[in-house]
């Protein structure tokens, strides 16, 4: 309506484009929309990779290290028992030396 009470036509195209700017706000809005779940379900996928990674790597790394300290309390108990057949086996000629010794002794003396 225009001042004096007529109607004043608009031609359609001048309408069309505000349509057709609500059209392209509610498109690129929705693209937007989209972009947003696509990311979201992106970064859900990753964060499930990640985890399962680090849950295969948290298993093997406590695989590993029970298996390093097996080997290295296996290694520390055959140098323990190197030790002791050592021990034992200086005991042993420590007694041959000593009975040697009173032997050399009583045949001097005798």
């Amino acid at each position: 309506m225009v001042e004096d009470g007529s109607i004043e036509h608009v031609p359609e195209e001048e309408n069309e484009p505000r349509a057709s700017n609500s059209e392209q706000v509610e498109m690129e809005t929705a693209l937007i929309l989209e972009k947003i779940n696509n990311f979201t379900q992106m970064v859900s996928e990753l964060l499930e990779s990640g985890k399962s990674m680090l849950k295969e790597l948290t298993n093997e790394f406590e695989e590993r290290m029970i298996l390093i300290h097996k080997e290295q309390m296996e290694k520390w108990q055959d140098e323990i028992k190197e030790l002791r057949l050592l021990d034992a086996a200086n005991e042993e000629i420590d007694a041959l030396l000593h009975n040697a010794k009173y032997l050399l002794q009583n045949i001097h003396a005798g």
